[in-house]
C-alpha cells in the first residue's frame, strides 16, 4: 500500500504567484489548500521577491508538502516582463529547494495535457477539470487553480523514470 505523498504546486508570477496543495495515495487526489501571494507593484523588485520568498516559506511551513513542482517559464515578447517572471520563477523553485523538497518543472502544455486531456486550453477549461478532479477545492485566483493544476500534472507524472531518477539524485546529496 502506497503512503500519501503531499505535493504542492506553484504558478509563479512576480505579482501573483499561485499555490496549491493536494495529496495523492495511489490514484486518489485530495485537496488540502490553494491561494495567492501577492506583492506590492509599488515597491522596487528586490522587496517584491522578497515577499514572494516569505510568502513561499510560510505557505511550505504551514502544509509540509513533501514534494514540488513549478511550471516553467514561457517567453513571451516582453523581454523585461520575461526577465522578471523568470526572478519569481527562481524564488518559487529555491524555497522549496531549501526547505529540501525535491522540485519538479512542467511545460505549461505539459500541465494542460495532463489536467484536461490536450496540450491547448483556457483556464476556465483548466479550472473546470480542478475542479471536477477535486471537488471540495477552493481557489482565490487564476494563479491558485493553475498551481493546483500544476500539483496535480505533476501528481499524474512522479512516477516516470526520469522523476525516480532526480529523487534518487536528491537523496544521494
Amino acid at each position: 500500500m502506497e503512503s500519501a505523498i503531499r505535493i504542492i504546486g506553484f504558478d509563479p508570477g512576480l505579482r501573483f504567484t499561485g499555490w496549491g496543495v493536494v495529496e495523492t495515495e495511489g490514484s486518489k487526489l485530495t485537496f488540502i489548500g490553494a491561494g495567492t501571494i501577492k506583492s506590492d507593484a509599488k515597491t522596487d523588485l528586490a522587496t517584491r521577491l522578497c515577499a514572494l520568498h516569505d510568502g513561499l516559506q510560510t505557505v511550505i511551513a504551514d502544509h509540509d508538502p513533501d514534494e514540488a513542482a513549478v511550471e516553467s517559464t514561457f517567453v513571451n515578447k516582453d523581454a523585461t516582463a520575461t526577465l522578471k517572471l523568470g526572478q519569481a520563477r527562481g524564488i518559487a523553485m529555491l524555497v522549496p529547494a531549501l526547505a529540501g523538497l525535491p522540485v519538479a518543472e512542467y511545460a505549461p502544455n505539459a500541465v494542460k495535457k495532463s489536467v484536461i486531456g490536450v496540450g491547448h486550453g483556457d483556464k476556465k477549461q483548466i479550472q473546470l477539470m480542478v475542479g471536477m478532479l477535486l471537488p471540495k477545492a477552493k481557489w482565490d485566483s487564476d494563479d491558485a487553480a493553475d498551481a493546483l493544476a500544476i500539483a496535480i500534472c505533476h501528481a499524474h507524472q512522479r512516477g516516470n523514470a526520469a522523476h525516480r531518477i532526480a529523487q534518487a539524485a536528491a537523496k544521494r546529496s
